[in-house]
């Protein structure tokens, strides 16, 4: 009798440990989540800017930044492009948000509606935007962005 009520005190306690560690891993990833959110409206605000500081600050120096017609950039190209109005967006406006973390990855989604006015031409794109930030030295940084163009609406 003795046995059964060790054991069964031994197993409340597992059961315990375990629900605190599940508790704080829960906490942790919808901390993660509102900071990630917040990453990706600070990098549209540095996008509209032209902020090339913060711009820096948000990514990566391994950055992979893909547009939708194929062009890929490094970190460098991708910041200059910014500050220099090559790339110039007047207004982003994202949607659709979906944020999933894995460790120390998280992949975001989302469509981009943005007014741009690249080398002076006024223009309205519509994207799907897939970014992906890592956790490097406690930071989240923009490691990688893919755009895609979608297909013509059926008429």
């Amino acid at each position: 009798m003795l046995d059964i009520r060790l054991t069964n005190i031994v197993i409340k306690k597992v059961l315990f440990i375990a629900s605190l560690c599940i508790s704080q891993w829960a906490l942790a990833d919808t901390a993660d989540t509102a900071i990630i959110s917040k990453k990706v409206d600070e990098l549209s605000k540095a996008m509209i800017d032209g902020d090339g500081k913060a711009l820096k600050l948000l990514s990566a120096p391994q950055l992979s930044y893909g547009h939708s017609g194929g062009h890929v950039e490094d970190q460098a190209a991708f910041i200059e492009k910014i500050v220099s109005g090559k790339s110039d967006f007047v207004s982003i406006n994202t949607s659709g948000q979906t944020i999933a973390i894995t460790g120390d990855t998280a992949v975001v989604r989302h469509d981009l509606n943005a007014d741009t006015k690249d080398g002076g031409v006024s223009n309205t794109i519509h994207l799907g935007i897939l970014l992906v930030w890592q956790k490097q030295a406690g930071e989240w940084k923009l490691l990688a962005r893919q755009a895609i163009k979608y297909p013509p609406q059926a008429k």
